[in-house]
C-alpha cells in the first residue's frame, strides 16, 4: 500500500470546477484591464479537481489558470486561503478549495506568460 498526494503551484481550472468566467473575461480583459484591486475582498471557490493535490498555501502564491477546452490560459496570482480533498480511494479522490486574487496580469504579459509556460501545445494563444 502507497499513497499518492501531487503538489502544485498552479490552480488549472475549467468553468465546472469554479473558474470565475463571469468576472475573467478575456475579451473584456483586452479592452479594459482588469487588476487584482477590482477583486478586493472577494473569495473564489473551485471544486472537483481530480485527485490529491496540495496547493501552495499562504504566504506562497499559486498561479491562476483557466482551462478552456484543454488549453491552457493564465491570468495571475492567488492564494490559497482552504483546501480539501474527499474521496475513499485514489479514483474517487476530488480537491476542492478557496482563494483569493492577489494579481492579475495585463492583456500583453497574460498572451506571452501563456504562450511560453504552457505545456507543449496547450496553450490558448
Amino acid at each position: 500500500m502507497g499513497s499518492y498526494v501531487e503538489l502544485n503551484d498552479t490552480l488549472e481550472i475549467t468553468t465546472e470546477q469554479g473558474f470565475p468566467e463571469d468576472v475573467l473575461d478575456l475579451q473584456k480583459h483586452q479592452k479594459k484591464p482588469l487588476s487584482a484591486k477590482d477583486f478586493k475582498g472577494r473569495v473564489f471557490e473551485f471544486h472537483g479537481k481530480p485527485g490529491a493535490r496540495i496547493y501552495h498555501s499562504a504566504p506562497t502564491r499559486c498561479f491562476l489558470v483557466h482551462n478552456i477546452d484543454g488549453k491552457w490560459l493564465y491570468w495571475g496570482k492567488i492564494i490559497i486561503l482552504e483546501q480539501t480533498i474527499k474521496g475513499e480511494n485514489r479514483e474517487s479522490q476530488k480537491t476542492s478549495g478557496k482563494y483569493k486574487i492577489i494579481e492579475i496580469y495585463d492583456p500583453e504579459y497574460q498572451e506571452q506568460i501563456t504562450k511560453h509556460e504552457s505545456p507543449e501545445g496547450m496553450s490558448y494563444f
